[in-house]
């Protein structure tokens, strides 16, 4: 088994290594590539094969070599800290080509106390997220760089129990960074969905370590979708949308993630301080089914239908039932509009 494992992380090595020297669009030989990489023809033919199952579109034609015709824009760390400016030394940002969930990676590496004693905020983001994750145990599905997919790290000193309506105050911060780079009419579904026009953009999945009374350590990731692929789009079992969809370009990846650190690092140096509450009053008029009749599936089984009216300020939903307002929080309840 170990064997198998080191095999197939060369040649995903190897593979990304040989995307890498495609991304201008041009035709790169069989021969030019062996030379520059060290290795054979059959190598490079190898490690190109079944690409087309990621949704990426390679012409092979002899005489020529290789084309890709549809590259991605790469993450950068140094790009990404041009664009954070005077604020990159604040960051730890590690650009993966492949992992299976950034949230798993940076869990690891807090366990083994990798993050924690730096003052750095530790960032991992990846090309390709082989096993995502999402609220309820879903799986986040992406391509080969047609999402932006990340995780970040953030210790408070305060308890977990402090931490309720963090993943609404991320929320906030996500609306915020993608109205600073143009992206307008992005809207929130309780408790950690992003929509537009009712559909799913993209969402936060936040996993917490530490003590109820301090201190604690919240991995946050989130994923957007940029440019999603049919053939990802047919895996997911609901509706889907991306940023390209909306403002009909792709977005500077490097740009935006850059965007979004400043941001979240606002809104968490906030959070760490006032909680959830200075928060509500803008979640609310970013909520996508404020005033609207609405439908909550319950982890017993039961359904629960009423009109959302805003949240508590612990960031529990709260709901205009026939028996009068009640309150809901939880991971497990999975809320529809109705109608």
């Amino acid at each position: 088994m170990l064997v198998n494992f080191y095999i197939d992380l060369n040649v995903k090595s190897l593979t990304f290594a040989i995307l890498r020297r495609l991304s201008d669009g041009e035709f790169h030989s069989g021969t030019e590539l062996s030379q520059i990489l060290g290795i054979s023809r059959s190598s490079i033919s190898n490690a190109l094969h079944d690409l087309d199952r990621l949704g990426l579109v390679i012409h092979k034609i002899q005489g020529r070599g290789y084309r890709w015709l549809n590259p991605v824009q790469w993450l950068n760390t140094a790009i990404i800290q041009t664009y954070l400016a005077g604020e990159s030394e604040r960051f730890h940002i590690q650009v993966l080509d492949i992992t299976e969930s950034t949230n798993n990676l940076l869990l690891h590496e807090i366990t083994r106390n990798h993050t924690t004693h730096d003052g750095r905020i530790h960032v991992i983001a990846a090309e390709l997220q082989t096993q995502g994750r999402g609220r309820r145990g879903r799986q986040w599905y992406t391509g080969l760089g047609d999402s932006l997919t990340f995780s970040l790290s953030w210790q408070f000193q305060r308890g977990v129990n402090f931490l309720s309506g963090l993943s609404l105050a991320i929320g906030v911060a996500i609306v915020r960074a993608l109205m600073a780079v143009g992206i307008k009419g992005v809207t929130l579904k309780w408790p950690n969905d992003l929509l537009f026009e009712f559909i799913k953009l993209g969402g936060v999945l936040i996993e917490l370590q530490g003590d109820m009374l301090g201190p604690a350590t919240a991995v946050i990731g989130i994923g957007i979708n940029l440019r999603l692929p049919d053939h990802i789009k047919n895996k997911i079992d609901q509706e889907t949308t991306d940023l390209y969809s909306i403002v009909q370009e792709v977005p500077d990846r490097n740009k935006l993630l850059a965007v979004l650190l400043r941001e979240l690092v606002a809104t968490l140096n906030t959070f760490d301080q006032k909680g959830f509450s200075l928060f509500r009053d803008e979640w609310i008029r970013y909520h996508a089914f404020e005033n609207k009749l609405i439908e909550l599936h319950l982890p017993n089984g039961s359904i629960q239908q009423g009109t959302a009216r805003g949240v508590a300020p612990d960031g529990s939903l709260l709901v205009n039932t026939l028996m009068g307002e009640q309150s809901f929080n939880g991971g497990e309840i999975s809320l529809r509009k109705l109608g």
